[in-house]
């Protein structure tokens, strides 16, 4: 009777949960359509750019905002962004814009195409004002684009340099017992060493210091053209830990004042020219999406298609680029008689080898049917560079992360473990010596060392292959720069690991050019979900993501997360970055 009632009950709460769901839902759909169709931007609108919310590189509509009427909070894509501040320069309604500078959630490279659009947005010689409480470096780098950057008085403008810390399991793995065989190929392929290294191997601390110095490079020419101060005495502050106060940022001349809130809205309401007891017209990004129409119009279309995230085999998640769910996207792309060229905007540290050269085969059919250009995100290495090296041109950020030409293999042995710390043990009956191969309950024999390490040198091998047939290289040139080396845009095009330096809408204007089109409009690969689905997936994900955070905190769960990327590497070659380029 006691587990009756227990089923009835769970039963009942789900029913429960369900039917208001089903109200919310039907609710905001009344709301929606009764909402009318355009909305307005009203006058003297200030554009309001808050840099923690990350512009992901496709629209992330929230079904719960939609649900609840808050739709305007919706954060949009990145191109999407850019595309909206270009609009609002020549857009009379919009009188300049705000930016929210307390910290920037965007990489560097998307941080520079938002810092560039400010800068084009200013030409019109309307106003950009940037204000933070708590500046941090990276959103620094941003805010600098405008004509005024204030700070709270008693804030502080983070200027201390960039650093990378990388975290090793090493110990922790021969403490319990844990053996990771790896193979890897490359001398600069650093994705393992976290298992095989209690820190950073040489080969590893140099590159890391170069490309993070080529990020700090960005970020002090930035604040060489706000303070008028040389980019070496920047440094000097920055080691010398001078700028401890946001009246030291004033004294070196990083701000230009230091200002409360109120003060802040007070500057904006004489530049717009209203009443000190009217309210500031701010139109969030989400909203002023809806307003306007930011997209080119034409008959012939362009596709654009989004790989964000890890490359993984078979259909893949949200977040992720199957191979399967991509070779079809382009294939459906490279079909449609109405689609003259492709843009490809990759975002991604890699993953799967296999899953990468699928997609590698399917852009290079394409490619010799229309052009086929690549934009370079945030980071586009290991992998992500393998999906992209046969394009017609690759666009690069200066601050891309990029390169990782280099392979690796793990297959981890836990006998041990599971004999000495569980008491568990494992026995098998097979008709060959290598029919359990490989095997993560027993070493792998010298035989099967040399089997994995010839699979993982025959992959890499391919991957330079790939790359000297696609960038026209010399084999030897690329065995050079490749060896999982890591390299940022800026270095990526004199190695003519890309061809120009640009962005998204460069890329755009270029696959437009190849296929002679003067006039064009854009359609956006992978397609958006509808509500239903949308819904029940983000309230799933949402609910674990939350549950496990509580449970053991922020950093924890990245390292969680972390150990999950490292469980679906095992047994599976893979060509991607360290777990993550943590550098802040």
């Amino acid at each position: 009777m006691r587990s009756f009632f227990k089923i009835f009950f769970a039963s009942f709460l789900a029913l429960v949960v369900f039917a208001f769901i089903g109200v919310l839902i039907t609710a905001g759909l009344v709301a929606s359509a009764t909402s009318g169709d355009k909305t307005e931007v009203g006058t003297k609108a200030v554009l309001f750019l808050d840099l923690t919310k990350q512009f992901k590189e496709q629209k992330e509509d929230d079904a719960f905002n939609f649900i609840s009427g808050n739709a305007d909070d919706n954060v949009p894509g990145l191109y999407d962004l850019v595309r909206m501040i270009a609009y609002a320069k020549n857009d009379s309604s919009v009188k300049g814009i705000y930016v929210k500078c307390d910290d920037n959630a965007n990489g560097f490279a998307a941080s520079e195409e938002i810092r560039n659009a400010l800068l084009n947005f200013k030409q019109s010689r309307k106003f950009v004002i940037a204000f933070g409480d708590v500046i941090s470096q990276k959103a620094y780098y941003v805010a600098s684009a405008a004509d005024k950057l204030y700070c709270n008085p008693k804030g502080t403008v983070d200027w201390r340099g960039l650093e990378s810390t990388l975290f090793f399991m090493k110990g922790a793995l021969e403490k319990l017992e844990i053996e990771p065989q790896i193979f890897y190929a490359g001398k600069f392929k650093s994705a393992t060493e976290p298992l095989r290294a209690y820190k950073m191997t040489e080969p590893n601390r140099l590159q890391t210091s170069v490309y993070l110095n080529d990020l700090y490079s960005h970020i002090l020419l930035s604040a060489r053209d706000k303070s008028r101060l040389d980019t070496a005495r920047l440094h000097q502050l920055a080691n010398e830990g001078a700028i401890q106060t946001a009246s030291e940022a004033v004294r070196y001349q990083l701000i230009d004042g230091v200002k409360y809130d109120d003060e802040v809205k007070s500057e904006i309401i004489r530049q717009i020219k209203i009443d000190a007891a009217e309210k500031i017209n701010f139109i969030t990004p989400g909203k002023y999406a809806k307003a306007v129409d930011f997209t080119p119009n034409g008959g012939s279309r362009i596709a654009l298609i989004y790989a964000e995230g890890e490359i993984t085999d078979g259909k893949g998640k949200d977040g992720e680029i199957g191979s399967d769910a991509y070779r079809n996207l382009i294939r459906k792309a490279r079909l449609d008689k109405n689609i003259k060229a492709i843009v490809f905007r990759v975002n991604s540290p890699g993953g799967s080898a296999l899953a990468s050269e699928e997609i590698w085969r399917e852009i290079t059919i394409a490619k010799k049917e229309k052009p086929v250009v690549v934009s370079f995100g945030d980071v586009a290495a290991s992998g992500g560079y393998y999906i992209s090296c046969n394009a017609d041109s690759i666009f690069a950020e200066p601050n891309t992360i990029t390169g990782s030409i280099g392979v690796f293999g793990i297959i981890p042995n836990v006998q041990k473990f599971m004999n000495n710390k569980l008491g568990i043990t494992f026995d098998a009956v097979k008709t060959g010596p290598f029919a359990d191969m490989p095997s993560a309950v027993r070493p792998l024999n010298p035989a099967e060392q040399r089997f994995i390490q010839n699979s993982i040198d025959t992959v890499y091998t391919t991957f330079k292959g790939r790359v000297a047939e696609g960038r026209r290289l010399p084999l030897q040139v690329v065995d050079s720069i490749a060896q999982g080396r890591v390299w940022t845009g800026q270095r990526a095009l004199g190695l003519h690991l890309v061809d120009k330096l640009g962005n998204i809408e460069d890329a755009v204007k270029c696959a437009a050019r190849m296929a002679k089109l003067s006039s064009y409009s854009l359609r956006e690969y992978p397609e958006k979900k509808g509500l239903l689905e949308k819904v029940f997936n983000k309230y799933s994900d949402e609910v674990k993501v939350k549950t496990v955070k509580e449970e053991i905190g922020e950093e924890q769960y990245r390292v969680l997360q972390q150990l999950k990327t490292l469980r679906d590497m095992i047994s599976v070659p893979q060509a991607r970055l360290p777990f993550e380029l943590n550098i802040r």
